[in-house]
């Protein structure tokens, strides 16, 4: 099913995990939780060294473009943007390839982050 059109999948009640991301704020102990309304998609996320972050934006086809911002533990507020690659793998899950960038400091790097079944770790 990898390369499969998005059209039909829906984000609505997953959870993702970050897999990879050497630069980023965000870890593997960082949750993701999605919504979504039609292409109008959002998450929140916590864990780690993130305090409380939330990100929206759109879909279209395969590609999930979206705005981020975030509070870290530090007390640190910081906000970026991402467009990511949606893959959906052979078990149904998804796995979103990300090139993010800061726009409130400088940086950018690449993230992967994957689906997680509700109460199964990666």
């Amino acid at each position: 099913m990898e390369g499969a059109m998005t059209e039909s999948i829906t984000f609505e009640g997953r959870q993702f995990r970050l897999i990879s991301d050497p630069q980023g704020e965000v870890g593997g102990d960082t949750e993701f939780d999605f919504h979504d309304e039609g292409d109008h998609v959002w998450a929140s996320y916590r864990g780690g060294s993130i305090r409380a972050g939330w990100l929206i934006g759109l879909v279209s086809g395969d590609t999930f473009q979206f705005r981020y911002v975030q509070l870290n533990r530090r007390g640190e507020t910081s906000s970026g943007r991402s467009i990511d690659r949606i893959e959906v793998l052979d078990d149904g899950r998804m796995r979103l390839h990300e090139n993010w960038a800061w726009e409130s400091k400088h940086g950018a790097g690449r993230s992967v982050l994957e689906e997680v079944r509700v109460g199964k770790a990666l």
